[in-house]
């Protein structure tokens, strides 16, 4: 059975000090929840201190993003061997890094594949945008990113993937539980393709885009959906504690 799985993405939010208030908050309630796996993926200035609050916590952190050199000229960027000596996690092919940062299939694929052989385990995001939701192009762009980012790679188990269509992504409009669960087992198909039905069925994949305690059930109660990829729920303590208080109950119920 795959353990749930739960992954609060802070992005470009908190300053080090906030870091560390928003953890003291909801470190004591989120290290009691048992039967579900818990990452917090703070910005880069905050990993150290994260880091150290984290030790001996049931909770594990992420990066937000990673390179796919491992040292070098270039200026601004964040290595796969700084990360690994601070976290077990990075979050690659975030839609704001492919849209905002002009982040294609190929770089994807260049940084999930050093991200594998540096020991760290990418949370990898598809999804499409809302004009090829309309057009009916869902699994055709969704086919297309997790084939390419995937290219090369070697079958792994401590790959995680997470659908997130663009058009949910901090905008309130989450995609219904029934979308994200035939998306998602679109998603272990192409994955059984690609690798094999068996490591398809124990890889774990997620739903991310306007998460909240509110409406956590509607996906997680669906088999195929194996946890939730949090974005503005994860700042707030009391709300992602329910998330993933939430998920840990309704998927202990699901055999």
């Amino acid at each position: 059975m795959r353990i749930p799985f739960v992954a609060g993405n802070w992005k470009m939010n908190t300053t080090v000090t906030e870091a560390e208030q928003l953890i003291f908050e909801m470190l004591e309630k989120l290290d009691r929840i048992e039967g579900v796996e818990k990452v917090l993926c703070p910005p880069f200035v905050s990993l150290v201190a994260v880091n150290m609050m984290l030790r001996g916590s049931s909770i594990k952190l992420g990066a937000q993003n990673m390179y796919f050199e491992t040292a070098g000229a270039y200026t601004g960027e964040i290595s796969p061997l700084m990360l690994r000596e601070l976290c077990e996690f990075v979050i690659l092919g975030h839609s704001e890094r492919r849209w905002y940062f002009g982040e294609t299939d190929e770089i994807v694929n260049k940084k999930v594949k050093v991200a594998l052989t540096n020991k760290l385990k990418p949370i990898l995001c598809v999804g499409e945008r809302l004009a090829e939701n309309e057009a009916g192009k869902t699994e055709e762009v969704v086919n297309r990113q997790v084939t390419a980012a995937l290219n090369g790679a070697e079958p792994v188990s401590n790959l995680v993937v997470a659908y997130e269509p663009v058009w949910a992504i901090g905008t309130g409009k989450a995609a219904s539980g029934e979308q994200a669960a035939a998306t998602i087992q679109f998603i272990r198909d192409v994955l059984a393709k690609l690798w094999n039905k068996s490591i398809a069925q124990n890889l774990r994949i997620l739903y991310g885009g306007s998460v909240t305690r509110a409406n956590i059930a509607e996906f997680i109660s669906h088999p195929e959906i194996d946890g939730a990829l949090v974005g503005g729920a994860s700042l707030k303590a009391e709300e992602f504690a329910s998330i993933v208080e939430q998920t840990a109950e309704i998927k202990g119920r699901i055999k």
